[in-house]
């Protein structure tokens, strides 16, 4: 696939992978949109690019999104990156955190597809890609809200692409590990196979140019969480305990 001269909206540009997927596809050649909450830090980012756009957005604001979409005009594809994260175990829940996280990970997302999906369906063409977790194959322990709406996005994407694959949509599901960014700085435990931001970048351009519809990463860290799917739970708590 060639990016070179394509239009993607990353949602979640200011920050981590999204700044760093904003300057791996800038250097593919493709125009960019980029939002975020933070719109010195999409200003910011945007100058240093070679063809960007800085466009403010709260996904947890309805109206801020219906905005959005008005200003971002039409697209070649759409980058759901935006995250929030704060480790909590259940004995330890806070009910604000938890929702904030469901807010930003997951429905955000579907406050956004509800106009790209449609959009994207009529038009029979367009790329949607939502970037997942391996949290989310399996509950672990202290990631109340993270490992469920993450869960819930990848769900999400598998039911648009059995809807649209026959189509001229194309969707991908994009799951990383660690990544080493301000949110993962919150963990006090060791993090297996931690990547910078541009590693995973590299990861996630290389998912969009291929014709999978899931990619998880880094390889011998995901296989331990698909195969997990299929262990019996005595023996995959004992693992990550």
């Amino acid at each position: 696939m060639n990016l070179e001269g394509k239009t993607y909206w990353i949602v979640g540009a200011s920050e981590g992978l999204g700044r760093a997927l904003a300057q791996a596809l800038d250097t593919a050649g493709a125009r960019l949109i980029l939002s975020a909450r933070s719109g010195e830090r999409l200003t910011s980012l945007a100058g240093t690019l070679r063809d960007a756009t800085a466009l403010e957005m709260d996904v947890t604001d309805p109206a801020t999104i219906a905005r959005a979409m008005n200003l971002a005009g039409a697209v070649d594809g759409v980058i759901y990156s935006a995250g929030q994260y704060t480790p909590m175990k259940a004995q330890n829940w806070d009910a604000t955190a938890v929702e904030a996280m469901c807010e930003v990970n997951f429905l955000g997302a579907v406050r956004l597809l509800g106009h790209v999906v449609p959009r994207f369906a009529k038009e029979n063409r367009g790329h949607i890609v939502l970037i997942g977790s391996l949290a989310g194959f399996r509950g672990l322990p202290g990631a109340i809200g993270y490992g469920a709406s993450k869960a819930a996005l990848m769900h999400l994407g598998e039911t648009i692409y059995a809807d649209l694959r026959r189509t001229g949509v194309k969707v991908q599901v994009v799951n990383p590990g660690f990544i080493k960014t301000r949110l993962t700085d919150k963990n006090d435990f060791r993090m297996p196979f931690i990547q910078t931001p541009e590693e995973a970048a590299a990861d996630v351009l290389a998912a969009m140019q291929s014709g999978r519809f899931s990619t998880s990463f880094p390889a011998p860290f995901s296989w331990l969480f698909r195969v997990g799917q299929i262990l019996p739970s005595s023996l995959f708590y004992r693992i990550f305990r």
